[in-house]
């Protein structure tokens, strides 16, 4: 059934439009996606990677049913702590789920904080594949000869990428001499230009001074504790949280880890838990504002919805564009 049918009368055309929501971390990116979806008639698509699993609930900030107000909501709790993940499996399934809601006239509006994610579905990204056997002997390599030598692999085979690669990123190198091997061609590190595969696509940002974020993040870590995040860490331990390749090392969870293992106290893994989150949101508002696509609305205004709503339909055609 489309989800119009059974909520608020749409108040905005939007058929074939995909509409973004961006910003970093407790901007308010969930509840305006919210907003929108009631007045576009629309459906949400989830672009946060920890959001993706279940029961990772209370440490990535996932909207509640009640949050959600009958909106449908896809890629929420749709992977098993223990298993892995990837930007080229999440780009598949986010795909799919716009194409979905687009062939039904429903207007999809993705939501998230990583602008990898949310580029991946935007444009035109293309992920080679993997091979285990390659992937297994510069993992191996990695171990025995430290990532020194395999950036010296990477000078040699793919100059170009090894300038963009940190000497001491193993995982990054592995993936870059693993896709130089597999489809003969050097490995590209730097990203495409910001042109959307969609042919009708708003991009929408909030906008957080950093003081005003630093604080929102603070109090969000707070009330996450409150809401039992250890208590979640210590459920979910019991379905593969410690060995997950993925779930582990997302901010909160891996701190609360090293809280129960005994290396940091509770009041540590709170004070880690803020400086992860204020490293990931600066990167997340960096990165963001160097798409110039982006109409940046004030995240405290009393009519943002109103503001979102006019540049769907087009009265601000001119974005914000990149900081200065």
């Amino acid at each position: 059934m489309c989800a119009s049918s059974v909520r608020e009368t749409p108040q905005v055309s939007s058929a074939e439009r995909l509409v973004v929501v961006v910003g970093p971390t407790a901007s308010g990116k969930s509840a305006l996606a919210v907003d929108l979806a009631l007045a576009l008639g629309g459906e949400v698509v989830n672009a946060d990677a920890v959001q993706l699993f279940r029961g990772m609930d209370v440490g990535s900030a996932k909207v509640t049913p009640e949050e959600r107000r009958g909106v449908p909501h896809h890629l929420l709790d749709v992977l098993d702590v223990d298993q892995a993940t990837s930007v080229a499996a999440f780009q598949r399934d986010a795909r799919a789920a716009v194409e979905d809601c687009l062939r039904r006239v429903v207007t999809p509006i993705l939501v998230g904080g990583s602008s990898l994610y949310v580029r991946a579905v935007v444009d035109d990204f293309v992920f080679p594949g993997t091979v285990p056997r390659v992937r297994e002997k510069y993992q191996r390599r990695l171990e025995t000869e430290g990532p020194e030598a395999l950036h010296a692999e990477l000078r040699r085979v793919a100059p170009d990428a090894a300038e963009h690669v940190l000497p001491s990123n193993g995982r990054r190198l592995v993936r870059a001499l693993e896709v130089t091997e597999i489809t003969g061609e050097p490995f590209v590190a730097t990203l495409p230009p910001y042109r959307s595969i969609y042919p009708d696509v708003v991009l929408l940002g909030l906008d957080v001074p950093r003081p005003v974020l630093d604080e929102r993040i603070v109090r969000r870590v707070d009330a996450m504790w409150d809401a039992g995040l250890v208590q979640e860490v210590r459920d979910l331990l019991d379905h593969g949280l410690a060995d997950s390749p993925t779930a582990s090392r997302s901010i909160g969870y891996q701190q609360v880890l090293a809280l129960l293992d005994g290396d940091l106290s509770d009041a540590e893994a709170r004070a880690e838990t803020v400086r992860g989150t204020r490293a990931f949101a600066r990167r997340q508002d960096r990165m963001f504002h160097q798409d110039p696509r982006v109409v940046w609305l004030p995240h405290d205004a009393d009519d943002v919805l109103e503001q979102a709503l006019r540049a769907v339909r087009g009265d601000d055609p001119v974005p914000s564009g990149p900081r200065t």
